[in-house]
């Protein structure tokens, strides 16, 4: 398997983790078109913190106060330029952010720091960036929070930041106060670690690091180096692609909602974190027509999503059956060339694995969408002939290799 470790040793931030990610070699092009879409072209650089050397992301980003769904609007923008799975974790990152906000400051309209450009982009930089080194899971070590005081636009604040507290609050991530004071991580920090942590604090056993990479922050301290250390790792595997991963289980049975509130539901469900989610119709009690809804979720999200089925579905109870096991394949997300009517087009397409050769292609649907409406065609056809020309290129590859 093909693992990530974070090790925010001095903290994290938003700006930090994008650069760390990039330093280990994830699509710098990818990265930096997603972030132009939603404010302005980023500045990267090389940077030395004491004695490390690090990369330095500078959003070139303005200050600005926006509410959720301003901020979700904004995230439109890069719809074209990034993958549909990392714009939707962008879209769960702020959902975290939101839901702190909130916590501790009361229901209220606006974001503060979070709804600027800057944290617009960081965010998207970021998911953007884990999701082109498509790994299989990814751990975060210990995170240091700093402590003290520090100011922001309400005042003066304990460290960590109650936002920040209120992200990891309800999480497996294990924090520390660390030798020196000072906010080292930011709520944007938090809930990036938090959203991309897949594995359990325990050890994952033994590894080879396969690449390294760091990521600086803005300020540059003489007594120790201002930088999040991220590590692509191996480990070892059994020869089967095929993975074991446990879920939770949620279902809760409806006959008053319609199919709009359905939908929307479903969309919710898959925004917050689910796996999977699906309406199957059923016969209910005294004949009456409905629907069993289903949501896989990690443990850890699953209250979380009960809460949102219940709100969005108007139930008053959610079943939950803990730790069903799945296997799933591997699977990675990649670009090809698609030419259709005489314009070619760099194209994401899902791929599935079985014992290393790939039996499964499958288009992105919302770039797909995109590019029909441009092109004037049915969204089906261009579905068809993305996936057409990924299996071209499966069938162009040495035998065995697996790749496209």
């Amino acid at each position: 398997m093909r693992l990530l470790i974070f090790d925010p040793f001095h903290g994290a931030a938003g700006d930090m983790i994008t650069g760390a990610l990039l330093d280990c070699g994830a699509d710098r092009q990818a990265v930096t078109r997603a972030m132009a879409a939603v404010a302005a072209e980023p500045l990267v650089t090389t940077v030395t913190r004491a004695g490390i050397r690090a990369t330095r992301v500078d959003t070139k980003a303005t200050p600005a106060h926006r509410t959720l769904e301003e901020v979700m609007e904004r995230l439109d923008l890069a719809v074209p330029h990034m993958p549909a799975p990392a714009l939707a974790m962008a879209r769960r990152v702020f959902g975290r952010l939101h839901a702190a906000e909130e916590e501790v400051h009361g229901a209220h309209v606006h974001f503060h720091e979070v709804g600027a450009d800057d944290a617009i982009a960081d965010i998207v930089g970021a998911c953007t960036a884990l999701h082109a080194l498509a790994v299989d899971g990814v751990k975060v070590l210990p995170i240091t929070l700093g402590y003290g005081t520090a100011t922001g636009s309400h005042g003066v604040f304990p460290i960590p930041a109650p936002a920040t507290a209120a992200i990891l609050k309800g999480t497996s991530l294990v924090a520390m106060p660390g030798d020196h004071a000072g906010e080292l991580c930011t709520p944007t920090g938090a809930a990036l670690l938090a959203e991309f942590s897949t594995l359990d604090p325990g050890a994952i056993g033994g590894y080879t690091i396969q690449a390294t990479g760091y990521g600086a922050g803005s300020r540059d301290p003489r007594y120790a180096p201002n930088v999040l250390r991220a590590m692509l790792v191996g480990t070892t595997g059994t020869g089967d692609d095929s993975k074991q991963d446990t879920v939770d289980l949620l279902e809760t049975n409806v006959d008053d909602v319609s199919g709009e509130v359905i939908a929307h539901a479903l969309a919710r469900f898959m925004e917050a974190g689910a796996r999977d989610a699906s309406a199957v119709p059923v016969i209910m009690k005294k004949g009456r027509p409905g629907f069993l809804i289903r949501v896989l979720s990690l443990p850890e999200t699953s209250a979380n999503l009960a809460e949102i089925m219940a709100f969005e579905l108007g139930s008053l109870g959610i079943r939950c059956i803990p730790a069903v096991h799945r296997f799933i394949a591997d699977r990675t997300v990649e670009e090809i060339p698609v030419e259709i009517n005489g314009e070619t087009r760099q194209m994401p397409v899902k791929l599935g694995r079985m014992h290393g050769r790939i039996y499964l292609v499958k288009a992105e649907f919302d770039p797909a969408r995109i590019w029909a409406r441009e092109l004037g065609l049915p969204v089906r056809d261009v579905v068809r002939a993305i996936e057409a020309a990924g299996w071209d290129l499966q069938h162009k590859s040495p035998p065995g290799s697996g790749d496209l």
